[in-house]
């Protein structure tokens, strides 16, 4: 039997922490072990608990989830970080993906966009929603690296890879999509940020939007 996905829940309201564990608690392989009220307890806990998915609220007094995440990610750099986010908070986004996080979701999304998201992070995998996707893209002027890509240009294959990652899928859809096996997609996905200097596959599918191989569109 396949263990359940562990999942810190780190939130300053109790109601939202509260109602966020009664929907996990109904989800079969989902676990809740732990929640924290702001960014100094959510660093404590991600070290406690060794989490395999961390919900993060963005928006918190004393350490901001933003501190948090490059505070967790910098001793625990597979940690995988799913922040919650709303439109006032949208300026919040794209430093939360440097800082760390693997994704973001609407705190208005439905329970079965939770859980989708939480099962795509947990495998390694972006989940940025095409809403959110638009307002970063629209604010980000700078490359989406401090270093220039690599001499060694992007194979077709890479571009194919790359442009679906952009478009959401994971490894297992892009295999099926390509014809290919899951461990030469990973492979392809590592060279791909690479070359870029990118440090994850939200950074990759943001670069794929802003450099015009992907579109919006076609997610």
């Amino acid at each position: 039997m396949t263990d359940p996905i562990r999942v810190l829940i780190v939130d300053d309201h109790a109601i939202v922490r509260k109602g966020t564990r009664a929907l996990l608690d109904t989800e079969a392989g989902i676990e809740v072990v732990g929640e924290a009220t702001d960014g100094r307890e959510a660093v404590a806990q991600a070290q406690r608990l060794d989490p395999d998915v961390i919900l993060m609220d963005l928006v918190m007094p004393g350490m901001d989830g933003i501190e948090a995440i490059g505070a967790i990610t910098a001793e625990q750099p597979e940690a995988r970080i799913l922040v919650l986010t709303s439109f006032a908070a949208d300026d919040k986004v794209f430093p939360a993906i440097k800082a760390g996080a693997l994704g973001d979701l609407l705190e208005d999304a439905g329970p079965e966009d939770l859980v989708a998201a939480i099962r795509q992070v947990w495998r390694g995998e972006s989940w940025l929603h095409p809403t959110i996707a638009r307002k970063v893209l629209q604010e980000v002027s700078s490359p989406a690296s401090d270093q220039p890509p690599t001499a060694d240009p992007l194979t077709k294959r890479e571009v194919d890879v790359l442009q679906l990652v952009a478009q959401g899928l994971s490894n297992q859809q892009i295999a099926q999509e390509l014809v290919i096996t899951e461990g030469t997609v990973r492979t392809h996905v590592s060279n791909i940020l690479g070359k870029l200097h990118l440090a994850s596959r939200t950074q990759a599918a943001l670069y794929a939007l802003r450099e015009g191989l992907a579109s919006l569109d076609e997610t």
